[in-house]
């Protein structure tokens, strides 16, 4: 079985002399992951076996380790590492990082350690071998309470180094299939680029969305940006209009909801979004998400000329959005005098088709947004690990209570990209989504215009149909 080890571990490999751990990190990891303080002895000292230089080594270890974990890089230590307040230093560094801390245990047996050191060139002196061999039972008992996230036995088991999320993905698949959990799936689409140019996007776009809904998405996604976002791609890349684009999305499909993650507050006038929103729900048959967010992109504000208010009023924008929406989508036209929207007549016809048009606030900020998610929302959108979902909901939940809601009635969303090598590891990654609270898990590939792995994803939606 392949042990699984999150990127951005810190690694400590635990054994006696000629346990085999240096010969076992060589084939498993590849080249700079490795920290090695016999290799640094011989940085600081006059080779590998400078046991002079062991305090500067482990000096330089150390700053070493501190940089590639604030950095989230894998590392492996690569170390006696029987030495406990070196252990304990190595943990405290990983927790502070925010990085796990995972010991690979070698528990050779005291005769094969003794003939390995035989056959070295430089083998340990038998008296310190013999010191050392004795006292490692104690040093291997006392592992388990030390607070790892995982102790390992070193064995000939391959090693991968995965996403967090996929460490116990094996077990929580096995879950799923045991005792299902529902969970919905939607497909993000936030880039526009085709091989063919503008001219091709129709056509992909429109391919997308049917293999997207014959996979049984359950609803599509597009961002509300005029410019490409940064951690997405050049900021020149195509960029459609996402209201636009959804009414074409609805064209092309016949069951799948249709929302934005999010539309920014400051692009539209509201009770404008209104009308929009009220359109394309009455065009698709009722399948409109009005998603929304306090908008952060000053570049994209400036380029088009809007103004970009400071954080405080765009705080206050939303929360008049909040309100005004559900009055501009109601009966009667009633006027609304907000924080910083003056409408005369809430007024919008044709209503939408849906009794209730749900509202998503996108952003996980604690104090502010989550709370008007709490007071006004019908939905929110999480980003991140399953530990910062965890976190989120929690204070989520503390927000509902100080409102009277009842959490339940908030739908949870998670935004992800779908990039597990299996679909046991797909499976198991949601079900641990699933477990933590999320309603809806909103995906994206690296090519959101080739309709191929979204078609393929269709088997990791059936392993969550729901079976009532």
């Amino acid at each position: 079985m392949t042990i699984r080890i999150a990127a951005g571990s810190l690694v400590v490999l635990v054994g006696p002399p000629a346990s085999g751990k240096t010969t076992w990190a060589a084939r498993r990891f590849g080249p700079g992951v490795v920290v090695s303080s016999d290799d640094l002895r011989g940085l600081v000292g006059t080779g590998p076996h400078d046991q002079r230089a062991g305090k500067d080594a482990f000096d330089v270890l150390d700053l070493v380790v501190e940089r590639r974990l604030r950095r989230g890089l894998t590392t492996v230590i690569d170390s006696l590492g029987t030495d406990a307040k070196r252990r304990g230093r190595w943990r405290r560094a990983a927790a502070a990082a925010g990085a796990p801390c995972v010991a690979v245990v070698f528990d050779v047996d005291a005769a094969t350690c003794r003939a390995r050191n035989r056959g070295r060139e430089r083998p340990v002196p038998a008296a310190v071998m013999a010191s050392m061999l004795a006292g490692w039972p104690g040093v291997r008992d006392s592992l388990a309470a030390e607070g790892y996230a995982a102790v390992h036995p070193a064995g000939d088991e391959p090693v991968a180094v995965v996403a967090p999320d996929l460490v116990a993905a094996p077990a929580a698949a096995a879950r799923q299939e045991e005792h299902p959990m529902p969970l919905e799936f939607g497909l993000q689409i936030p880039r526009f680029t085709c091989p063919g140019g503008p001219a091709e996007i129709r056509s992909r776009l429109g391919d997308v969305a049917a293999a997207a809904e014959d996979a049984g998405f359950h609803s599509l996604w597009v961002m509300d940006h005029f410019l490409q976002i940064p951690t997405v791609g050049p900021h020149w890349e195509e960029m459609l209009d996402s209201w636009t684009t959804l009414a074409f999305l609805a064209g092309r499909t016949d069951r799948a909801r249709l929302g934005t993650l999010v539309t920014g507050v400051t692009y539209r006038n509201i009770a404008h979004l209104a009308k929009i929103v009220a359109t394309l729900d009455v065009l698709s048959g009722g399948r409109a998400i009005c998603g929304i967010g306090a908008a952060w992109f000053e570049r994209e504000h400036k380029a088009y000329g809007w103004r970009f208010p400071p954080n405080a009023e765009r705080y206050a924008l939303l929360r008049d959005a909040l309100e005004l929406l559900p009055l501009m989508w109601g009966k009667g036209a009633p006027a609304y005098s907000g924080r910083t929207i003056e409408v005369a007549e809430a007024v919008c016809y044709p209503r939408p088709l849906q009794d209730h048009v749900p509202i998503l606030v996108g952003g996980m900020g604690e104090t502010m947004t989550l709370r008007l998610v709490a007071e006004h929302a019908d939905a929110c959108n999480l980003l991140g690990g399953l530990d910062v979902v965890r976190h989120k909901l929690e204070v989520l939940h503390g927000h509902c209570a100080k409102a009277g809601r009842d959490p339940a009635e908030i739908t949870v969303t998670h935004l992800g990209t779908a990039d597990a090598p299996s679909v046991e590891d797909h499976v198991g990654r949601y079900r641990q989504y699933a477990e933590a609270g999320v309603d809806w898990a909103i995906v994206n590939f690296a090519d959101p215009t080739d309709p191929g792995p979204v078609a393929a994803f269709g088997e990791v939606i059936e392993a969550f149909r729901r079976r009532d």
